[in-house]
């Protein structure tokens, strides 16, 4: 998917509000290399963008999705830098070599790191968590694109278009816009 270029408000960066440091301290470095070692995406040889520095590059282009993703990798890098990374390169790869290093990367490691460290935040007894045994959540206000499929496109409806006829997006849209309470109709 291509992104236009973008930035930050005028005199803000990206390493105001977030820095390696907070990635590191969520997805441990360690995990990061094992969940690389299970799936088989490990960097065999050294690379400009090594595969470890592309799981965080990949989560960090999740946190700013509206940043570009030179911007995003420029602040990444410069935060391994800072962190002493003796892997981290001086300046960020073309859009060519971030798509080739995001493909060789893949989706499979990201998933095995979600599945490995996020877990839910309320436990028993956590004031207000839970409701009649029922873990509460909620996606207030949040829209995502889900895979385009028959059955997606039935259950969640495409979003309008303002130009001639209206066969909606391109894509399948899950919104929801109020709490979710277990076991209560929608």
């Amino acid at each position: 998917m291509a992104r236009t270029l973008a930035g930050l408000p005028a005199g803000t960066r990206l390493t105001d509000y977030i820095s390696l440091g907070v990635l590191t301290a969520n997805f441990p470095i360690e995990v990061v290399h094992e969940v690389l070692a299970q799936t088989g995406r490990a960097s065999e040889r050294e690379r400009a963008l090594p595969a470890h520095v592309m799981v965080y590059y990949a989560i960090a282009l999740a946190l700013y999705a509206d940043v570009s993703t030179r911007e995003v990798l420029r602040c990444l890098l410069e935060g391994a830098r800072w962190l002493g990374d003796p892997t981290a390169v001086q300046q960020p790869a073309g859009k060519s070599g971030i798509s080739q290093a995001r493909s060789r990367l893949g989706a499979e490691p990201l998933e095995r790191l979600y599945r490995s460290v996020v877990a839910p935040v309320a436990e028993e007894g956590t004031p207000g968590g839970w409701y009649r045994g029922w873990r509460l959540f909620s996606l207030d206000g949040t829209t995502l694109d889900v895979a385009d499929t028959l059955a997606n496109a039935q259950t969640f409806g495409r979003p309008g278009t303002s130009r001639g006829v209206n066969l909606g997006g391109a894509f399948p849209q899950l919104r929801r816009n109020r709490p979710v309470i277990p076991g209560y109709p929608a």
